[in-house]
């Protein structure tokens, strides 16, 4: 039996087909899109469409690769980017653009739901979390203030991948894992917080969706879909999730001891948890896993974003910036760069930007500002997995994914910042592959079968063990001193005003 793993984020969307057995990645494929181009600072925003033309293209891609095959397929599980507010009409049409993950636009909102309840540490009382840019509550009392005419057109509210599981069932819910990226559920009942529910608008329970395990199916396959993408039988399409915690059952993060840190986009690091891990200073994300467990998360928005931006200002190819960067040495010859070209979610300083440091005639050279920006991005994690350990998660080898994690060069910046082994995953496709393990196991669930998902992931993730980068002393402990003027300087300049 094959399944179909979907991965749709903010650049593009990757379907990929999976025989559960062999755990063999059968095909792949994928379509890039862009953000909507012209907005305002602190405004991302994508159409959901792009969305599902590209999961239509890759699946149908998919299907014609796998040939005969494609009969076995089972069930279809979708992993979206988190925290983007899509919102529908009576009609079942999108209403405007999705504000996404990475929109910072909504600071005035999060700071007005933070002060109704009395603060951070309140709101943390009620919800597990506090309030951040990035969650889609303040998305939706933004829509209510600034669009009120589209606000009262709404009549669904779903996130990404549920807007997907949408157009391939019909069914509107929400499973937990995503859910408690919303910041309108209580990540410790699973249940949506009646009081920031109410503050927000009165009558928004009736918009939302069910609520339910993520360990459901959303229900099968449309027949329109199945005729069109030529197949026997409908697919049972999973509740899916978010894609960090399908990134999590892809890399294998789905029992204690795991720790998965992502170079792409922004940078997340999670772990997997059997109880609620709640930070009473709000930096650490409690939210719930695809498992109906928990998945402490820390996420910067600043990774290949700021190494990509250096990497096109002079012009090199991947393979040439990588090789920049290995020449370089470790603490780019003085230079420190704080990464916050899209404002920062840990620590949270939404409306942030970028500096560089300690520039000095002899030290301004382009290899020391490419390593910098490297480095830099690697030590907005590190401020997360200190948070990590101070809360008791323990850190004794990391699993690398990404597209960064494909350079050696950072692997090995990484494990002497985080002064632990890394180690990449013999594929890269993370949170398709997670996608498609969970729809898996919902599969057997649902049909009253045997089935243990960490058996799968077993048989599906493997360790490169050729990646693997071991800590440098001398260098771990240069990056601890670094670490100190990185955050030092991060903390003198938000608090004059100047980030």
């Amino acid at each position: 039996m094959v399944y179909i793993g979907i991965d749709s984020g903010t650049q593009s969307t990757k379907s990929i087909v999976v025989d559960a057995e062999s755990g063999e990645i059968l095909a792949s494929a994928q379509q890039k899109y862009d953000l909507i181009p012209n907005l305002p600072p602190g405004h991302m925003e994508q159409d959901p469409q792009e969305w599902i033309d590209a999961t239509d293209a890759t699946i149908e891609e998919c299907i014609q690769k796998v040939g005969k095959r494609a009969e076995e397929i089972e069930a279809i599980g979708v992993s979206g980017q988190q925290h983007g507010l899509v919102v529908l009409n009576a009609s079942n049409e999108v209403i405007r653009a999705a504000k996404l993950w990475c929109d910072t636009s909504t600071a005035d909102q999060c700071q007005e739901i933070i002060d109704e309840f009395g603060g951070d540490a309140s709101l943390i009382k009620l919800l597990g979390n506090t309030m951040l840019p990035g969650w889609t509550a303040p998305k939706i009392l933004w829509l209510k203030q600034q669009e009120p005419e589209n606000y009262e057109s709404v009549s669904s509210i779903l996130l990404p991948h549920d807007y997907i599981n949408f157009w391939l069932t019909g069914e509107k819910r929400m499973e937990y894992g995503d859910a408690s990226g919303t910041g309108l559920m209580d990540v410790r009942t699973r249940r949506w917080c009646e009081p920031v529910v109410e503050f927000i608008d009165s009558n928004l329970e009736e918009r939302l969706p069910s609520l339910g395990s993520s360990r459901q199916a959303v229900g099968l396959l449309r027949e329109n879909l199945r005729q069109k993408w030529g197949l026997k039988k409908s697919p049972v399409i999973s509740a899916g999730g978010g894609d960090n915690m399908m990134g999590a059952v892809g890399t294998g993060n789905v029992k204690p001891g795991v720790v998965t840190a992502s170079l792409g986009t922004s940078g997340t690091i999670y772990a997997f948890s059997t109880a609620p891990v709640i930070d009473s200073q709000g930096e650490l994300a409690a939210f719930c896993d695809s498992t109906d467990n928990w998945l402490p998360l820390v996420c910067t928005m600043n990774v290949t974003v700021a190494t990509e931006h250096v990497r096109q200002l002079f012009g090199w190819d991947i393979a040439k910036f990588n090789k920049t960067v290995g020449s370089a040495p470790v603490g780019s010859g003085g230079i420190l760069f704080l990464p916050y070209l899209n404002g920062e979610r840990t620590p949270n300083l939404p409306n942030g930007t970028g500096v560089f440091h300690g520039l000095t005639a002899s030290n301004f050279t382009p290899a020391n500002m490419a390593r910098s920006a490297m480095e830099g991005a690697t030590l907005g994690l590190v401020y997360g997995l200190n948070r990590f350990r101070t809360l008791g998660i323990k850190t004794a080898e990391i699993r690398l994914t990404g597209g960064g994690s494909q350079s050696a060069a950072w692997r090995q910046i990484c494990a002497d910042a985080f002064r632990v082994p890394v180690v990449c995953l013999a594929t890269a496709e993370g949170a398709a592959l997670g996608a498609a393990l969970h729809s898996a196991w919902v599969y057997s669930l649902v049909n009253n079968k045997s089935s243990n998902l960490q058996d799968l992931v077993a048989r599906a993730v493997k360790i490169d063990e050729k990646s693997r980068a071991l800590p440098n002393k001398e260098n771990a402990d240069r990056y601890e001193e670094l670490f100190g003027r990185f955050n030092g300087l991060t903390q003198r300049l938000a608090t004059g005003g100047y980030l």
